[in-house]
């Protein structure tokens, strides 16, 4: 798979702002490697800035992990140290100035951080990726999601099929039986993109159709690889893909690091960082 010449062909004269500054809501006490994971592949796929809001008691521990290009907003936290509901103004305040918004690696299962995470994707009206703890928060809220297909505002989901059967109150069991037809139907009706994770990913689309990938292997079943999808998927939108071929091409070039990974660490000892290194030899190899 070749990647679009915008991707590909930047301006001598480019400056960062051109390729989509993306605020990555992450992390929590427990789940801090989730946001750090996310930022980094947002960043090596060419966003050209990335804001990672997390509790501010992580603050200076992350500083310590993150890439020196990644930057934090320290945001209220609950006594759990996950993002606060009172966080929500400043949430909303830096988000006029991004581009993307991403919401959900890490955060928890908090009951104050969930609803804030409701009170965001209701709220706030900016392209957005929501991927784990943002999907469990939607969980029994179907109204939210309504709210998304009336306004149709470009919305990505990463579900993999234990959040999807969650979200649709079915069985993972009945969910990989039928993954097409149930990403397609999701995306109809909430006139949103699905990204189905697992093997031969799928990603549907309420106007473009459904992608089904062929890259990956079974060494990235690793924890973080699905942070990193996120962060690649938020990457291609800020650079001004469509939501589905954002999501088709993060999903495709994912899987081929993971392959390149694969070949050079073995699927037993890959993990998510391994997916990340490789993600530059990928490019590589789409263009």
């Amino acid at each position: 798979m070749r990647l679009p010449s915008r991707l590909l062909r930047r301006k001598p004269d480019s400056h960062k702002g051109d390729f989509g500054h993306v605020f990555i809501l992450a992390g929590s006490a427990r789940f801090s490697g989730a946001a750090v994971l996310c930022a980094e592949a947002c960043m090596r796929t060419g966003a050209g800035l990335v804001t990672l809001g997390i509790p501010k008691s992580l603050n200076v521990a992350v500083i310590k992990i993150k890439p020196p290009e990644v930057m934090t907003l320290a945001l209220r936290e609950t006594k759990e140290v996950t993002l606060s509901g009172s966080a929500y103004r400043k949430i909303r305040d830096f988000s006029n100035g991004v581009d993307v918004l991403v919401i959900g690696p890490g955060l928890s299962q908090n009951r104050q951080t969930q609803g804030l995470v409701r009170r965001i994707i209701s709220l706030i009206p900016k392209p957005m990726v929501i991927d784990a703890d943002g999907l469990n928060a939607l969980t029994e809220h179907p109204e939210i999601l309504e709210k998304l297909g009336r306004t149709q505002r470009t919305t990505i989901v990463t579900p993999h099929p234990g959040e999807m059967a969650r979200l649709l109150g079915s069985t993972i069991a009945r969910v990989s039986n039928k993954r097409e037809e149930i990403a397609q139907r999701f995306s109809r009706r909430y006139k949103i993109t699905v990204v189905l994770k697992g093997h031969r990913t799928v990603v549907s689309d309420f106007r473009a159709g459904a992608y089904i990938n062929n890259t990956g292997n079974p060494g990235m079943s690793t924890a973080g690889s699905g942070d990193v999808l996120t962060g690649m998927i938020a990457a291609f939108l800020g650079q001004g893909l469509d939501p589905f071929s954002a999501a088709k091409y993060a999903v495709y070039l994912h899987g081929l690091a993971g392959d390149l990974a694969a070949k050079e660490k073995t699927q037993i000892s890959l993990i998510a960082s391994d997916i990340i290194a490789k993600i530059p030899a990928a490019i590589k190899k789409c263009s």
